[in-house]
């Protein structure tokens, strides 16, 4: 797989990721006190929204993760670990593309 495959790979995750970020945002929207809805309901509601913020948390990090590896596709520090400095199996980087550290370095 040659560079321009893996930023290909790259850019889609990236508009995967928006997407759903923006589909947590809709979900994360305050249900107004008028809405009739029964008292269970609203705190299922309030509960499952806490659930969609912190996912909503996460995938605005991977989006900042995406971007910054994006950047370095054309470095050749792209693909090798932060922490040990050795390759990371193209695998990972296809699997988990924001990841910077190799699986050993991750745990």
């Amino acid at each position: 797989m040659d560079i321009n495959e893996i930023r290909r790979h790259i850019e889609n995750e990236i508009l995967k990721t928006v997407r759903q970020i923006e589909e947590y945002k809709l979900s994360t929207e305050p249900i107004a006190p008028d809405v009739a809805i029964g008292r269970i309901s609203r705190m299922d509601a309030i509960n499952n929204r806490s659930v969609v913020e912190a996912a909503l948390r996460q995938a605005e990090s991977k989006l900042e993760k995406l971007n910054y590896v994006l950047t370095k596709v054309d470095s050749p520090q792209f693909g090798i670990c932060l922490r040990c400095h050795k390759p990371i199996p193209l695998g990972r980087i296809l699997i988990k593309p924001e990841s910077m550290f190799c699986v050993n370095c991750a745990r």
